[in-house]
């Protein structure tokens, strides 16, 4: 593939991901790090700097994502059992709705995003 194709293709897999991304956004009033926070947490209880690793965020970052998500009423805190300084976040019962809401929609989601990729591969 050459330079040109390539730059033209990533380009349509940011405006792919930035579409996504607002219809995400007004469809379940999350923006896409809150979403991926919230999949993240959806089997284990993980630390701030774990969330950072696992979504590829500084700490600060992070800890504005977390804020957000916590002040929505979708993660909650705990303290770890071995060492009670150390802090986890886990869904609430009301984060675990959202994420099923999310999955649900899920199909949805790919035919948009298959679009906008087919329309490049289109031209």
């Amino acid at each position: 593939m050459k330079v040109d194709n390539a730059l033209c293709s990533l380009r349509d897999i940011y405006r792919a991901i930035r579409e996504f991304e607002l219809e995400f956004s007004q469809k379940h009033d999350l923006c896409l790090n809150e979403g991926m926070l919230l999949c993240t947490l959806c089997t284990e209880m993980y630390s701030s700097s774990e969330i950072a690793s696992n979504l590829g965020l500084s700490n600060s970052n992070a800890s504005k994502v977390i804020r957000s998500v916590e002040e929505k009423g979708l993660i909650e805190r705990r303290l770890g059992k071995e060492d009670k300084r150390q802090m986890y976040f886990v869904l609430s019962s009301t984060g675990r709705k959202k994420l099923k809401e999310i999955k649900e929609a899920d199909s949805e989601i790919r035919e948009v995003l298959m679009e906008i990729i087919n329309k490049r591969a289109d031209q």
